[in-house]
């Protein structure tokens, strides 16, 4: 399915029914939409997983509705779907409802000005059935960080913060920007290239799924994130969202609250994939200047496929990068959780080997 985990389906979704399945997480990491990158990162796989069930199961008990069936640790391929709690282990599988996510066409054309030339909305949801992968990410943001898209798209000015904030109407300060009101926003998920929506455009990509309805639900996510994230010391700056649609209702699906669809901050530090994307931005500059100039010359061609035309591949991590992105992910797990679930440093202290 991605880059980071796979899709293993048990009962195939129907035209009127869900199926079951299961995502099994592995140690691959992706950034700026490349996919699987050189190397991988021990004990990451295990470190979302653990950390999407926990948020799973704080989001059901709030009732939140989401796909979330449990977790399958040990011999995961036999076993029954368990609480968080009673994982033996830390868990790489987790246990899910799965829904129909039919192909996206691109045609390399389109009526609507709105939607991004050659995707076929349309085609997606006539061969949805009852239900479906709504086919966006919601995306829900307490404060603009640095490597913030928000600051690439948009100027403090823009978005009212000189005003209210005191900020300089036209460039962001070098730090985090606290928002006084959550902003939710809405991305496209299967383009080759993501792009935000205006609310109009992602209401004619969301299909039967009401708009508000996403808008809501991703509001109610943010709240339960923010208030443990607070609780273990974290900062909760953004994340996102992706829902299901079934009977007339909206339902998080695929996984949120880690260190890959969030960014966090802890003693004002990042904890997330940003210290990847970062990492690459410093010592591999080239590269990501290759990813942002094939990624513009396909928008010119009208092609999808940026890869192809990307004229540099990135670089493998050092090991001891490697090492200490791998310490990060376990012992944040460990704090977000409140269990010490990996053999790992405290949280300060796999951040510090970080500089």
């Amino acid at each position: 399915m991605t880059s980071v985990k796979d899709v293993l389906v048990e009962d195939a979704p129907t035209e009127t029914g869900l199926g079951a399945g299961a995502f099994a997480f592995s140690d691959q990491y992706s950034v700026f939409d490349w996919g699987e990158m050189p190397d991988h990162v021990p004990g990451k796989g295990a470190s979302l997983c653990v950390m999407g069930a926990f948020t799973f199961e704080l989001l059901e008990a709030a009732g939140v509705p989401t796909h979330y069936r449990g977790v399958r640790a040990g011999d995961e391929a036999a076993s029954e779907p368990v609480a968080l709690a009673d994982a033996p282990e830390p868990p790489t599988e987790m246990a899910i409802d799965l829904t129909r996510v039919p192909d996206l066409p691109f045609e390399g054309d389109s009526a609507d000005p709105s939607l991004r030339a050659g995707y076929d909305y349309d085609a997606y949801h006539a061969a949805t059935g009852d239900h479906y992968l709504v086919p966006l990410e919601i995306v829900f943001r307490n404060s603009v960080p640095v490597g913030s898209s928000l600051r690439r798209r948009h100027s403090p000015g823009e978005l009212g913060l000189d005003a209210e904030l005191g900020l300089d109407a036209e460039s962001w300060p070098d730090e985090r920007v606290d928002l006084p009101e959550p902003v939710v926003e809405f991305s496209t998920k299967y383009e080759e290239r993501d792009r935000y929506l205006s609310r109009a455009a992602a209401d004619a990509v969301a299909g039967r799924a009401d708009v508000a309805d996403l808008e809501s639900l991703a509001r109610d996510v943010n709240r339960e994130v923010t208030a443990r994230a607070a609780d273990a010391g974290f900062v909760h700056e953004d994340g996102k969202i992706e829902c299901l649609y079934v009977d007339g209702e909206v339902r998080v699906a695929d996984v949120t609250g880690t260190f890959d669809e969030n960014r966090f901050a802890f003693d004002g530090r990042e904890v997330s994939k940003e210290v990847v994307r970062q990492h690459y931005r410093r010592v591999d500059p080239e590269w990501v200047a290759a990813v942002d100039d094939a990624k513009c010359e396909a928008d010119e061609r009208g092609v999808a496929d940026w890869r192809a035309l990307c004229a540099a591949s990135p670089e493998p991590l050092d090991e001891d990068v490697v090492s200490a992105v791998s310490a990060m992910y376990a012992a944040g797990a460990n704090r977000y959780t409140g269990h010490e679930w990996f053999d790992a440093p405290p949280l300060a202290e796999a951040l510090s080997a970080l500089d």
